[in-house]
């Protein structure tokens, strides 16, 4: 049950779905951000952690995620949008987290600085998952709401920032696992060098021989190694119909591949 706090945060526009075939359910607002497959295969993508910390949680789809495939033992949801922060906060309370997970009102940009908050801590995680904005306003029409245009328009060059957070808090050899579109891969190499390697690029295709859709990348932060490009998932056959590989991740919670 929501505490009293948390469910007069809630605007009362919203909606509660149900992913992860039932074992997270989630109350999102009705209109602006709302999570997609691209937080459930992003949370799928990762290794096992002791702390994992999202950022640009949103309602806390990813991170909880997490928790509902066992993944995780701890997670901290870094969220700025204040409404969406609330939506967080009462999902980690609906699923029964409130013991393992937690939600940081914070700025990306600021994270990724020396001195800059004191939450989440520096070093303190194992993993870092990041669905950030990734709708160059360049080059793509931009949406009038504007939680939905904070979530998700960013230029490429944006990438540095989530990186550099991404350093800041992981702990040596600690994971990053990064989702965003296929044609940001040169930008997310070029913001990965120095910091992390032993990169793997795991392509997202809609339906069989068409061009991915989205990349998910996961590094280890202090390697060196190469990148290597992994088996890729397609999520529907040519007709529309989900495959069974994507039904095993987005609904049995299954792993993208065993990490």
């Amino acid at each position: 049950m929501r505490s009293r706090q948390a469910e007069a945060e809630i605007v009362p526009d919203t909606t509660d779905n149900a992913v992860l075939g039932g074992r997270l359910k989630l109350l999102q607002p009705a209109r602006g951000h709302r999570a997609g497959h691209d937080a459930i295969l992003l949370a799928a993508a990762a290794p096992k952690a002791k702390h994992a910390i999202d950022l640009g949680a949103g309602a806390g789809t990813a991170g909880l995620a997490l928790l509902a495939r066992g993944a995780a033992e701890k997670v901290t949801l870094v969220e700025i949008d204040p409404a969406l922060a609330a939506f967080a906060r009462a999902n980690i309370e609906r699923n029964g987290y409130a013991e393992r997970a937690s939600v940081v009102a914070a700025d990306v940009a600021r994270l990724g600085r020396k001195g800059g908050p004191g939450q989440p801590k520096a070093g303190a995680a194992d993993l870092v998952l990041a669905n950030p904005p990734f709708n160059d306003p360049a080059r793509r029409r931009v949406s009038p709401d504007a939680a939905r245009r904070r979530a998700h328009v960013a230029r490429e060059s944006d990438l540095e920032t989530w990186v550099r957070a991404a350093d800041r808090l992981l702990k040596a050899g600690g994971s990053f696992v990064l989702i965003h579109r296929p044609e940001a891969l040169a930008a997310i190499l070029d913001a990965l060098d120095g910091r992390f390697g032993a990169a793997d690029l795991i392509p997202i295709h809609g339906k069989p021989r068409a061009p991915a859709i989205r990349l998910i990348v996961r590094a280890i932060k202090g390697r060196r190694t190469p990148p290597a490009l992994r088996p890729g998932l397609v999520l529907a056959d040519a007709a529309g119909k989900p495959s069974p590989e994507a039904e095993a991740v987005l609904r049995d919670a299954g792993p993208l591949e065993p990490a």
